[in-house]
């Protein structure tokens, strides 16, 4: 039998008045999944008395990746020198773990790529959506609709590709989106691609995928997903529980919750019937690099798009970058004996529940306000606190404190729960050092109003 995290976790939380550090550890030796955090290198970070709550925007540094990078340098590049592409296999990388990320947020084997950035792979889909709109629709529908919220490189990626084919982008408020039952009236006959992330990065709101891909596709409109702070985080299915609710493309990031290092790689996925289309109608993507030709060591000098999502490959893969993201992404998949993303999933709405009780339990008065969704079903794996003149000197006095989180302009203390590593006494603690920073009012200080480059 699998086995799977106390199905009572999130509702002994709540029964308590407010949670006790013993009832936390006693949390985390009934936990199934506790010995995931063995996986990653924290020992630096537990000999430091440090918390590490910024999953969603890097993701700490599995075990294995030390050593399997150490391989790639040392033995596939080092010894074997540019044998590697064929007897190590670099070539197929990009689609090897394509395949693997494919597992966590429901598509099929050979339908996901990994390639370049976020952004850039945001624009190759952008373009491949309004081709599409383009050659099927009415001149009217050109529309692009986006959250206002959404994250700003969607937002300055959305608005060139509108710009360079005639189209318009149009954003519309997070409360509008959440209203399902308006939504059929605001995608009207001029939208053309509905673009949002999944989980939004300043507030944790989580959209109702299905149903607002539902919505989208019924009013003739293509949906793009991204899926940055929730791939690896929230269980996904891309290809919808109906074909209603099916999503047409998504992009997603490599080192928040997939945990591939500083800058790793971004991935891409089409549905099938749209590259089948493709295929069929030779379409080729805006960066039409030579990996994404169909046979790039014949060098023709005409481009010759690739079959399937691999057309949307542009440069050379990235090998040691790509090695480390597989050491993440194995991570994930390591979960999968002790319940996958189900049971991850679980974990993450207890661990943020305790969070936002013991919040409000211990720190009321002192101006926080929480601006992520109580509601688990509308919640990613974060919770975010604003505060309006002092939030950054907050999160500054509390990593101070060893508690690592981030913020995001203008107010918003942003913690992420990782549950394959946080733990529920770590929550506890990062609460109650966040008692001390305000009851002390250290955060005044004003070393801590300094601002540094990253925030």
């Amino acid at each position: 039998m699998t086995p799977r995290p106390p199905p009572n976790a999130g509702a002994i939380v709540a029964a308590m008045a407010v949670p006790t550090r013993d009832a936390c550890a006693a949390l985390d030796a009934a936990d199934p999944t506790a010995p995931m955090r063995g996986h990653f290198d924290l020992d630096a970070a537990d000999a430091r008395g440090d918390i590490y709550l910024d999953g969603n925007s890097l993701g700490p540094l599995p075990r294995a990746t030390a050593a399997r990078v150490r391989q790639v340098l040392h033995d596939e590049w080092g010894r074997d020198l540019i044998r590697s592409w064929n007897t190590a296999g670099w070539i197929t990388l990009s689609r090897r773990i394509g395949d693997k990320i494919a597992r966590l947020v429901g598509a099929g084997p050979g339908e996901l790529v990994v390639a370049d950035s976020t952004s850039v792979n945001l624009y190759k889909a952008l373009a491949a959506a309004m081709s599409l709109v383009t050659a099927d629709a009415p001149a009217r529908r050109r529309t692009i609709v986006s959250e206002r919220t959404n994250f700003p490189t969607d937002l300055y990626i959305a608005d060139t590709a509108a710009r360079e084919r005639g189209f318009s982008l149009r954003l519309v408020d997070a409360e509008i989106l959440a209203d399902l039952a308006s939504l059929a009236k605001m995608f009207g006959d001029d939208t053309a691609i509905v673009m949002l992330t999944h989980v939004n990065y300043r507030t944790g709101r989580m959209h109702d995928m299905a149903a607002v891909t539902r919505a989208a596709r019924a009013a003739g409109a293509l949906v793009i997903w991204d899926l940055a702070h929730s791939a690896g985080a929230v269980p996904l299915t891309l290809h919808g529980a109906a074909p209603e609710a099916a999503a047409d493309f998504a992009v997603g990031c490599g080192y928040k919750y997939l945990n591939g290092g500083p800058g790793a790689p971004a991935f891409i996925w089409a549905h099938p019937t749209h590259t089948r289309r493709m295929d069929g109608e030779g379409w080729r993507q805006p960066l039409s690099g030579w990996l994404g030709h169909a046979a790039p060591f014949a060098f023709s000098p005409d481009y010759t798009p690739g079959t399937g999502i691999a057309r949307f490959l542009c440069g050379t893969p990235p090998v040691l970058s790509l090695a480390a993201l597989e050491c993440g992404v194995d991570t994930l998949l390591a979960a999968e004996p002790y319940g996958g993303m189900a049971a991850l999933r679980h974990k993450s709405l207890a661990l943020s529940d305790l969070f936002i009780q013991l919040v409000e339990a211990r720190c009321g008065g002192h101006g926080l306000s929480l601006v992520t969704p109580r509601e688990g079903h509308a919640r990613g794996s974060q919770a975010s606190l604003a505060h309006e003149c002092g939030g950054y000197a907050m999160m500054q006095a509390l990593i101070a404190r060893g508690v690592i989180g981030d913020f995001r302009a203008p107010d918003i203390l942003r913690f992420g729960f990782t549950p394959l590593y946080t733990r529920f006494v770590d929550v506890w603690d990062a609460v109650d050092r966040l008692g001390h920073v305000l009851g002390s009012g250290e955060w005044r200080d004003a070393r801590f109003a300094v601002r540094s480059t990253v925030t």
